[in-house]
């Protein structure tokens, strides 16, 4: 089994250039007030605040995720989504 995940993990690095990150990057800080607020970079507006760092950070990834499918389904283009996809033949 360990050497199916071995080769499997490296045609997947095969994939993707040496230090090319495909992720949505959160950014978190503290606001004055104490709470917390994380905002998608790669989607301009996508933010949310939490109690903590992860209360917020996961507040924007749901909501990435709800901007990305609103854009979906309306037929926008999405390129944030080219990025989780490889289409083979």
């Amino acid at each position: 089994m360990l050497e199916n995940e071995s080769s499997r993990r490296g045609s997947e690095a095969s994939r993707t250039p040496p230090g090319v990150d495909h992720r949505l990057k959160i950014e978190i800080e503290r606001e004055d007030d104490g709470r917390w607020l994380a905002a998608v970079v790669d989607l301009p507006g996508v933010m949310a605040y939490g109690k903590t760092p992860h209360e917020a950070s996961s507040a924007a990834e749901k909501l990435a995720l709800e901007v990305i499918l609103d854009r979906l389904e309306h037929g926008e283009e999405v390129p944030e989504v080219a990025r989780l996809f490889l289409v083979v033949a």
